[in-house]
C-alpha cells in the first residue's frame, strides 16, 4: 500500500520525467524533423508526413497500446500511463521552447538525452510514456518472444518507413536518437552502477573467498556441489562461490583468482537488480 509521501514523491518525479520527455521533443527532435523509436516516433512520423498536431497524435496512436495494458499490467499502471501519456500531450501543446541548434548531431544526442532520462524517470515510478515496451511485455506473454526482440523489431519496421517516406540520413540520425535514449533510459532506471555476477568452483575456494572479502570487499554465498566432471576430471564434494561485485572491479577480480588458482571455472553473467547484501558503491555514499 502506497503511503501520501510515495504518490508525492513518484508524482514529482513522473513530473519531471514528462517535462524533461518534452523538452527532448519541442526543443531538439520536432523543430528537426528527427524520431525517436515506439509509438513517438510513430507520432512524429505520422505528424511529419500529415503537417499534424503532435500532441492528438500522441495520444491517439498511445490508446491501443493502452488497451493492450490494461490485459497485461496491473490497473495502477494503466491509470499512471495513461495520465502521464495525456500530461505529455498537453505540456507538447502548450510548450513554447524553440529550437536550441541546428547541429544534427547535437540534436540527436541532447534529444535523446532528454527524452530517455523522461522515459526512464516514468517507468521508473510505475508509468510508460511510450507504449512499444507495452507491446513488448504482451507479446512476449502471449508467445515467448522477448522483449527486447520485440522493440527491436518494432523500430527496425519504424525507421526502413522513415528512411522510404522521408530520407535515409533522418532515418540514420533517428537511429542514432533512438540508441541514445534507449542507453539512458537504462541508466536512469538502474543507476550509473553496474554489477556483474559471478559463481566460481575451485579446489582453492576458501582462500579465494577470504581474499573476495579482504580485497574486493565483497559479499559472497558459498554452495556445496555434489558432484561435477571438468578439466580436472570427477570432482567430488566442492564448494561454489557465488558472488556480486561492481563491474568496476572485475579485472582485480580476475587477476586475484589467477594468483591463487588459474584453472579456476568462472561463469560470469549480468545482474539486472540487485537488493541488499554487501555492494560496493563507487557513484554515491
Amino acid at each position: 500500500m502506497l503511503n501520501y509521501k510515495q504518490v508525492l514523491n513518484q508524482t514529482v518525479q513522473i513530473s519531471l520525467g514528462i517535462v524533461l520527455a518534452s523538452i527532448g521533443l519541442k526543443a531538439f527532435l520536432l523543430p528537426n524533423g528527427f524520431l525517436d523509436g515506439g509509438v513517438t516516433g510513430i507520432s512524429i512520423l505520422i505528424s511529419q508526413i500529415f503537417d499534424m498536431n503532435i500532441s492528438m497524435i500522441l495520444l491517439i496512436v498511445s490508446i491501443p497500446f493502452l488497451i493492450l495494458a490494461w490485459n497485461t499490467l496491473t490497473r495502477l499502471i494503466v491509470l499512471k500511463s495513461f495520465l502521464a501519456i495525456s500530461a505529455l500531450a498537453v505540456f507538447i501543446h502548450y510548450e513554447n521552447f524553440g529550437p536550441i541548434t541546428d547541429d544534427k548531431l547535437l540534436i540527436a544526442i541532447f534529444g535523446g538525452l532528454f527524452l530517455g532520462s523522461g522515459i526512464g524517470l516514468a517507468i521508473k515510478n510505475g508509468a510508460v510514456l511510450d507504449g512499444s515496451e507495452i507491446l513488448g511485455i504482451y507479446i512476449n506473454n502471449r508467445f515467448g518472444i522477448s522483449i527486447g526482440k520485440v522493440i527491436l523489431a518494432f523500430n527496425i519496421i519504424l525507421f526502413s518507413i522513415t528512411a522510404f517516406l522521408l530520407s535515409i540520413e533522418v532515418s540514420m540520425y533517428s537511429i542514432l536518437t533512438f540508441l541514445i535514449t534507449a542507453k539512458v533510459i537504462d541508466l536512469t532506471i538502474e543507476g550509473f552502477e553496474d554489477y556483474v555476477g559471478l559463481m566460481i568452483v575451485s579446489n582453492q575456494s576458501k582462500e579465494i573467498a577470504n581474499q573476495l572479502i579482504k580485497e574486493v570487499d565483497a559479499g559472497i554465498t558459498m554452495y556445496k556441489g555434489h558432484k561435477g566432471y571438468g578439466s580436472r576430471g570427477i570432482q567430488n564434494q566442492t564448494e561454489i562461490i557465488h558472488t556480486v561485485i561492481n563491474r568496476i572491479d572485475m579485472r582485480r577480480t580476475y587477476n586475484l583468482i589467477d594468483n591463487i588458482d588459474a584453472k579456476a571455472f568462472i561463469i560470469e553473467f549480468d545482474v539486472n537488480n540487485v537488493k541488499g547484501g554487501i555492494l560496493k558503491k563507487y557513484l554515491s555514499k
